[in-house]
């Protein structure tokens, strides 16, 4: 069916279309990014993968700080081989069975990351990570095989277009898929019923595009409901049309580092970094020349009708002739200050590594640092990227498991409640996570010791729940939920720690006094 006799999909269409020249205006901007710090990646313009693009590069500052910012970020909030986030019951589930729940959802968590960590998310979060310090990182997460049940994909900027809804959040996704062999459609789509145009070309050597679609639905404002479709823009047909209801559905997870207001895109560091970017290269491009200049050197020459240019071979122990009386060839001093332009360098790539957080990554010829400065470096990061740290919390870490969870449901390999915050919610356990917990811990440490020395024991015994405190530093330690005993199980203890104590105390009270030697005194 051609896809202009389906109003719902022609108008999606049409928005793709908008959207797409809306998205020209920035693409200016990322290509730059892309050209001077991840020259490895697909341009906006390029058609062919693997064409060179490193040309204009004469500095690395940036390329090797766009690394260390992907796998800092990945330590710091997805580390790998590490539970970074826990599963736990929300506001709306009972108090009384809050612990059951929690201690259900520890096993089912433990399950979810052995299914992440056995897959290929590490290194594809990484590759989204990179695209994240251009503004915007797109990660696919599908269904995958038996061995393997989630598949992620990260999808590079140049191949999505963007587009917000009334929320201002990214409610509309356009994946180009170019150079599709007319064949692979039949593995790609293969519950489709396909045009005729389409069959047609079947068993041919000609390649296709495809446009995937996913959008939202506010029909049913109840619950998040999103329509797939994909499209074949050779032929202009419809190839695959699918409703997808729940949370988790959308298979797109579209984050930004920071973003104004008004714009679908995200800003990342790279965008601040790049007026220094450029200047480093353009000073290392402007030292390159003067030192060949310096080597191969500049001359003057008296045009005594003797000495031709043409023939003069600048080559080490070279002879050239003159007349008798000519002056010949003089040298002139070389232009340029090196030791200004080293200034200049040193403070542009302090710049660039400060704008992409390398600064903070320590001295690699140095010892691995304790774990103490470890825990330091980190607090400080979590400071300097509160406001980021917040919004991928939003858009990357809870979408995923969100996602990981409605697949895992769907293959019925777990059940568990929707994961909405109100049955369920998501609590971040990463490093970052626990460098602001840290700091919630210390301001609790502060005022126990302040008003212990101020007032005394007494009153903390008085002011303070000292098994509830426990608990609540626990927590915010990341301490497992199977590790801390249940309230019923605390109440048990308590109970029967205060009958030990009072045996004890009747016992003392039962024995009699010891009476004092003849002749000491009783005191």
């Amino acid at each position: 069916m051609e896809y202009n006799k389906n109003p719902l999909v022609a108008s999606k269409i049409k928005r793709y279309e908008k959207a797409k020249a809306f998205r020209e205006n920035w693409v200016p901007l990322f290509e730059e990014c892309y050209e001077y710090a991840l020259p490895m990646r697909e341009s906006f313009y390029q058609e062919e993968a693997g064409q060179r693009r490193d040309d204009r590069i004469f500095d690395e500052t940036a390329v090797v700080g766009v690394q260390e910012f992907a796998s800092r970020l990945q330590s710091g909030l997805v580390p790998n081989f590490a539970r970074w986030a826990d599963l736990m019951s929300g506001s709306e589930v009972p108090e009384e069975e809050r612990d059951e729940i929690d201690n259900e959802l520890d096993a089912v968590t433990d399950y979810v990351f052995e299914i992440l960590q056995n897959s290929n998310f590490s290194q594809e979060v990484h590759e989204s990570f990179m695209d994240l310090a251009v503004g915007t990182g797109v990660l696919c997460v599908e269904e995958g095989d038996s061995v393997n049940p989630v598949n992620f994909t990260a999808i590079p900027l140049p191949h999505v277009v963007l587009d917000t809804g009334p929320d201002d959040k990214i409610d509309h996704v356009f994946r180009e898929r170019k150079k599709i062999p007319f064949d692979s459609l039949k593995v790609m789509y293969p519950k489709s019923t396909f045009d005729p145009q389409v069959l047609k070309q079947m068993g041919s050597d000609r390649d296709t595009t495809v446009l995937e679609i996913v959008c939202r639905n506010y029909d049913r404002p109840n619950e998040e409901v999103y329509y797939h479709y994909a499209v074949c823009l050779t032929t202009k047909t419809i190839l695959h049309t699918k409703e997808m209801v729940g949370l988790g559905s959308n298979p797109f997870i579209c984050f930004r580092w920071s973003k104004c207001a008004g714009e679908v895109y995200g800003r990342g560091p790279l965008i601040n970094a790049l007026s220094a970017i450029k200047t480093t290269n353009l000073t290392i491009e402007l030292i390159l020349e003067n030192a060949q200049m310096s080597i191969a050197g500049i001359y003057q020459v008296d045009d005594d009708g003797v000495i031709n240019p043409d023939t003069i071979n600048l080559v080490p122990g070279s002879i050239i002739p003159k007349a008798m009386g000519s002056q010949g060839l003089q040298p002139l001093q070389a232009a340029g200050n090196f030791d200004v332009a080293q200034l200049v360098l040193s403070d542009m790539r302090l710049n660039i590594k400060r704008a992409l957080y390398s600064d903070m990554l320590g001295n690699p010829d140095k010892t691995p640092a304790s774990a103490t400065e470890v825990a330091e470096r980190m607090a400080d990061l979590s400071r300097r990227i509160g406001a980021a740290f917040g919004r991928l919390q939003a858009e990357l870490v809870q979408p995923v498991l969100q996602r990981v969870i409605y697949i895992l449901k769907k293959q019925g390999r777990i059940e568990v409640p929707q994961v909405n915050g109100r049955e369920i919610k998501i609590r971040s356990s990463s490093p970052l996570a626990q460098a602001q917990s840290n700091q919630d811990i210390g301001t609790v440490a502060r005022f126990l010791e302040l008003i212990g020395g101020t007032f005394g024991p007494e009153m903390l015994q008085i002011l303070i729940d000292s098994e509830e405190t426990a608990v609540h530093l626990a927590k915010k330690f990341g301490v497992p939920e199977s590790l801390i005993r249940d309230e019923e199980e605390r109440k048990a203890m308590t109970a029967m720690a205060q009958q030990m104590a009072q045996q004890q105390m009747a016992q003392q009270q039962g024995q009699p006094q010891e009476q004092p030697v003849e002749g000491q005194n009783p005191s």
